[in-house]
């Protein structure tokens, strides 16, 4: 009996030989090789032709990668009526041959050569055409593709009332088009890496030069350079590899599927790591006051943009302590509630057969159910899971005497409160956090409420994102940078990029500030 595990250790040893061979230039025996490499491929196209009507030739792609109009046009029509082929061909013309093919006969932007399988392989498989000469120990690789890819539609993550529509794609260079829109800079770079042993998934790292710090550019390289992974399918997987602490419930990565929050973060000296096949860039470093930003907080004025901060920190602390201090009261601190209030709340509790922090939990347990259905459901769906559930459900558990009306009350405003928060990991990290707090403010009351936050804050003043302290520029302070945290300061305010990011050309604006006072003292109808 044959094992099946050794025979197809075998098959794989015998591929990897295969693949790393060099050319035979035996055009038959060579398409067969390829025909056993690429085995059980039904999309595999293979055509043979004769160039000028003597030298045998192959040409082969996968089907939906390659505009076959624009082979048979810019390829195979040019190859079958060139003339120039006598009958017998000596070996040194079939070089000039290849030459002449590859920079005269073929129209296409890209076409390079290579000698082996393995080059081969890889490029067929990124969507390219391979053409093969009888006699010639070499292959053209021709770059005619044809992917279909969605197109640019607006942000469905991150809206915004005043700003631009356009979102990335799963396309890398459509996406890389679109920051090169923006930037228009001989200073914007994009250096290319292939990660997955099977998925080979491309990952562009981009930064501007002599703003981004080339010593953070080269450790994230490094960083993904070392992974060793089967495949790459979507920007998670790299976030998740190549963070400082793997173990934090805070993501030390923000990201973004908008191309105009990836330039204004790129011209802060942070580095965009562009992935293959998703829409979502990762950004580096990352701090924790980025994740309460918005795009649009930089579209708006910057006395209205405070404000909406000021309130924005507000509903963040109401998310993460609101429930917990509501049952730590109730359960150990009547004494601080006001008697007319204790009252109402101990009316609202009489029939109510649980104790505070259990009727906390299955409020919260069932809001965050809620939650999941309706994003997990289509469309209009979604908002009527919520909207049912919200108010009939919710209504039914307090005539049911499950739960009490405040509670209900105090549940609703947290799940509003975690909305308000930016960037949807953070909102994640703190709708987990949520639930530890409460446990501990159900059995140790206001004392382990302010200790499990005590705990949190420790923790994220010891958290880094490639050496950059998770608090900055709070913890460690920096008066510079402390302009754009709490609140906004007005663009004619913000010379200076955040120097705890990068130190480099650390001056984004030039400000006359004597032409500007003459222009304030002495104006009248716009003029200076």
């Amino acid at each position: 009996m044959i094992d099946s595990s050794s025979h197809n250790e075998t098959i794989q040893t015998e591929q990897v030989e295969a693949d790393s061979k060099i050319f035979s230039g035996t055009l038959d025996k060579d398409l067969n090789q390829f025909k056993a490499i690429f085995l059980h491929f039904p999309d595999m196209v293979y055509r043979k032709f004769k160039i000028g009507g003597i030298l045998e030739a192959a040409i082969f792609f996968l089907d939906g990668f390659i505009d076959s109009k624009n082979i048979n046009l810019n390829v195979l029509n040019p190859l079958l009526n060139f003339n120039e082929i006598e009958d017998e061909i000596p070996s040194a013309y079939l070089s000039e041959l290849m030459n002449l093919i590859q920079n005269e006969l073929i129209s296409a932007a890209q076409i390079s050569s290579g000698v082996n399988f393995e080059q081969a392989c890889e490029h067929v498989l990124c969507g390219e055409a391979i053409l093969l000469i009888n006699g010639v120990k070499q292959a053209l690789f021709i770059s005619m593709k044809k992917i279909e890819k969605r197109s640019i539609e607006e942000s469905s993550i991150e809206t915004v009332i005043r700003g631009p529509r356009d979102s990335f794609t799963e396309d890398l260079r459509t996406n890389i088009s679109l920051i090169r829109r923006r930037l228009k800079t001989s200073k914007l770079k994009m250096q290319e890496l292939k990660v997955g042993r099977l998925s080979k998934t491309k990952v562009e790292i981009s930064y501007i030069e002599g703003i981004a710090d080339i010593l953070l550019v080269e450790e994230i390289k490094r960083r993904i350079v070392k992974i060793d992974i089967d495949a790459i399918l979507e920007s998670g997987y790299i976030e998740e590899l190549i963070e400082d602490n793997r173990f934090s419930i805070f993501s030390q990565f923000g990201y973004t599927d908008r191309p105009d929050k990836l330039s204004s973060c790129l011209l802060e000296g942070q580095i965009g790591i562009i992935i293959e096949n998703t829409p979502i860039v990762l950004i580096a470093p990352h701090t924790f006051f980025e994740a309460m930003q918005s795009s649009e907080d930089y579209y708006e004025r910057g006395i209205l943009v405070s404000a909406i901060r000021c309130i924005r920190y507000l509903f963040l602390g109401s998310a993460l302590l609101l429930p917990s201090f509501y049952v730590a009261l109730v359960t150990f601190h009547q004494g601080m509630i006001p008697r007319n209030l204790l009252l109402a709340i101990w009316a609202s509790r009489e029939n109510v057969p649980f104790p505070v922090l259990i009727e906390a939990l299955i409020m919260e347990i069932f809001f965050e159910g809620l939650r999941e259905a309706s994003l997990r459901l289509p469309g209009i769906a979604g908002e009527i899971v919520g909207i049912v559930g919200t108010l009939v459900i919710g209504q039914a558990a307090v005539q049911a005497n499950i739960v009490s009306a405040s509670m209900v009350i105090i549940v609703s405003i947290t799940g509003i409160s975690s909305f308000t928060i930016p960037q949807y990991n953070l909102a994640l990290s703190i709708r987990i956090l949520r639930f530890l707090m409460l446990i501990l403010a159900g059995t140790l009351g206001l004392y382990g409420m302010f200790m499990g936050l005590l705990i949190v804050l420790i923790h994220m003043a010891k958290l880094r994102s490639f050496g950059v302290p998770y608090l900055s520029p709070i913890a460690p302070l920096d008066i510079s940078s402390i302009k754009d945290t709490f609140v906004r300061s007005p663009w004619w305010a913000m010379i200076t990029r955040p120097r705890f990011i990068s130190k480099r050309n650390s001056k984004r604006m030039n400000k006359n500030r004597s032409k500007l006072s003459s222009y304030k003292k002495n104006n009248k109808y716009g003029e200076k």
